[in-house]
């Protein structure tokens, strides 16, 4: 990748991840992977409780595995549990949707533009997985283990609550509440340490993705990306911008559209799985742009699981394997950039 995109590497603590392996290895974990990896040997410094918890004390405990190194400890992680997560998402699915959108859903996962962050030192894979494991649990009726499948996910990421939405179609309230819970640990963790509950929403200003603390309206989201398209000049932080726009316009009218379909299908309305999933999938995929900024978009596209039913639901076979092609290339691209320090969501 060096002879087809320039080293671009300048994101801070990036020799982290190069005491632990060549530089080669050291690739998944850039960006926000060094801040998982330092936070796994270390604990939090300045700021890092932007980060959740768990994912970071899972690498330390694999770690005991891989002789202490942590890097290791997290590619190893987050490939274990993309290949378990996707497994259990593919059961979920079946059993809701049948065996050929299940095994389409799973298919566009697999290959979505982005999903190398899968299998990068990012805490993707351990949401998909947990997500997974708790619907799976649910599904069974083991509501003792679907709880603490969900409990971790709300140390996983803040997105995690947004899970209840989906667990409300099986009508359980104790697991209901259980990621508001894992939530509210972390909280609690945050209260002691540093004075503020809120401290993973507050301290995000502080790594630089133009985020602000107070809610934006989309509209004004849109005005802000035309002003770069006008006024950057043609680079890879103008191609960013654009990747995140399209993302975020074409993910976003897919939902839209698929509510649409929903709906009409309907003979009376109900909260069903397939509608909580997607009610899940769109504001988990909507809120981050509250911050101002559309920037990850790309990235969070990948836990807004209802866009792959999506896409395995209505799209024509032929469509299908266009679009599979499709995301193969640009997952290629964007491999290659992120593994040279890009930026890419």
């Amino acid at each position: 990748s060096q002879y087809t995109f320039p080293y671009k590497g300048f994101f801070p603590y990036k020799g982290i991840a190069l005491q632990y392996s060549n530089s080669f290895l050291s690739k998944a974990a850039n960006f926000d992977g060094v801040h998982y990896l330092s936070i796994a040997e270390k604990g939090y410094s300045q700021y890092e409780q932007a980060f959740f918890p768990l994912y970071p004390l899972l690498i330390r405990l694999f770690g005991e595995l891989f002789f202490g190194n942590l890097l290791l400890a997290g590619i190893f992680l987050s490939n274990l549990c993309f290949l378990l997560g996707t497994i259990l998402l593919y059961k979920v699915f079946k059993k809701e949707f049948g065996e050929r959108v299940a095994f389409w859903s799973v298919i566009f996962l697999i290959f979505f533009p982005t999903s190398f962050y899968f299998n990068v030192v990012y805490t993707e894979s351990l949401f998909l997985f947990l997500f997974a494991l708790g619907l799976y649990f649910l599904q069974k009726k083991k509501s003792f283990f679907a709880f603490l499948s969900f409990y971790f996910l709300g140390l996983t990421r803040v997105i995690g609550v947004l899970a209840s939405f989906v667990i409300l179609s099986f009508r359980k309230l104790l697991v209901f509440l259980a990621p508001f819970l894992g939530l509210l640990t972390y909280m609690f963790y945050l209260y002691k340490t540093t004075g503020d509950p809120l401290f993973f929403f507050t301290a995000q200003p502080s790594f630089g993705a133009n985020r602000s603390t107070s809610f934006v309206l989309l509209p004004q989201v849109y005005f802000r990306y035309f002003k770069i398209f006008l006024k950057t000049p043609l680079n890879t932080a103008y191609f960013t911008a654009a990747l995140e726009f399209i993302s975020f316009t074409l993910v976003f009218f897919s939902f839209l559209f698929y509510f649409y379909k929903l709906i009409e299908s309907l003979k009376k309305v109900e909260f069903s799985f397939e509608s909580s999933l997607l009610i899940y999938s769109l504001v988990s995929f909507f809120l981050p742009t509250l911050t101002g900024t559309l920037s990850s978009i790309p990235r969070y596209s990948l836990l807004a699981f209802s866009l792959f039913v999506f896409l395995g639901k209505y799209l024509q076979e032929k469509a299908k394997i266009v679009l599979l092609f499709a995301f193969l290339f640009l997952r290629i691209i964007l491999t290659l950039l992120f593994a040279q320090g890009y930026f890419i969501s």
